[in-house]
């Protein structure tokens, strides 16, 4: 499905609109959206397209200010222009990116990155002063240690600013050398008060990642990708951990991967919709939860 075939009659977005509007909500909040400079995003699709054909096809492979529209017509109130460098001397660039987008997309939360580099507690401290709302770091990707002393006060002054940031620290879909509960585990320990959230619900080590937000009370989850057909063929979410997903409904936050998915935005909703944990519960991760941690 293209974004053209998923959206063109707007039959998706009616859709998406419809469950959040049976919920007497007044849209979405979704956390974990990329938007990135152009030439950055190509390359991230140029990644995806070398999987081979067919095996993850970008859906809303379209222009910008498209597939901004295209968030909008779902409904989604506050969406986030997450990014993320893979090298030395390239977050600051992105930082300044993000932040232009931000001016020019009021909707979008203010969204800033970081990388182990001497600089690193200036640039972020820079961000967060100028109204960065949330941050992103990728150790599948980067490559990096986040226990690296590089980083020792970066997650410091996110931890004393409160400002929360969007880690993919899980082993899915690809382990890396510093992925999985336990570097990020250590982190936490050090900066128990840090904002994290555990991107694609830590899958695949989904329970390990429940037990940090069990020990840490300022860890969160997003959903991104997590319980659509598509990740539960590879990683399935393990039914007896429902309840405690259930129990910790007010740390799980709406994320999808927007435009980066291989299958419709509907998908992800309707996903959540399906697992039947109460009202309450979606009401929460589809807007309240998020909408309270990001003053929306």
């Amino acid at each position: 499905m293209t974004a053209a075939s998923s959206t063109s009659n707007g039959d998706e977005g009616a859709e998406v609109r419809r469950i959040w509007r049976d919920l007497d909500l007044p849209g979405l909040v979704d956390v974990h959206t990329h938007f990135m400079p152009e030439n950055v995003l190509r390359k991230v699709w140029a990644y995806f397209d070398a999987l081979g054909e067919g095996v993850w096809p970008i859906t809303y492979r379209t222009d910008q200010e498209r597939r901004v529209a295209i968030l909008r017509d779902f409904g989604v109130r506050r969406f986030a222009a997450l990014s993320y460098p893979h090298r030395p001397d390239m977050a600051r660039w992105l930082n300044t990116w993000a932040a232009d987008f931000a001016d020019h997309h009021p909707d979008c939360l203010r969204s800033a990155t970081f990388y182990p580099e001497p600089d690193a507690k200036g640039y972020v401290t820079e961000a967060i002063d100028s109204g960065a709302g949330v941050f992103k770091a990728h150790l599948q990707v980067g490559a990096y240690d986040p226990r690296d002393p590089l980083l020792t006060d970066v997650w410091g002054a996110l931890a004393d600013s409160g400002t929360p940031v969007v880690v993919h620290c899980g082993s899915g879909p690809a382990p890396g050398e510093f992925t999985g509960p336990g570097p990020i585990s250590e982190v936490l320990r050090d900066h128990p008060r840090l904002t994290a959230v555990i991107a694609h619900a830590g899958a695949p080590e989904y329970s390990s990642f429940l037990d940090l937000l069990e020990r840490y009370e300022r860890v969160h989850l997003d959903t991104t990708m997590t319980f659509t057909p598509y990740l539960e063929r590879m990683a399935p979410f393990p039914p007896t951990e429902l309840p405690r997903l259930r129990e910790l409904g007010h740390r799980v936050l709406l994320g999808t991967d927007f435009p980066n998915i291989p299958y419709a935005y509907h998908e992800q909703i309707q996903a959540l919709v399906d697992l039947d944990l109460g009202t309450d519960w979606l009401r929460g991760v589809l807007h309240d939860n998020a909408a309270d941690l990001f003053g929306v």
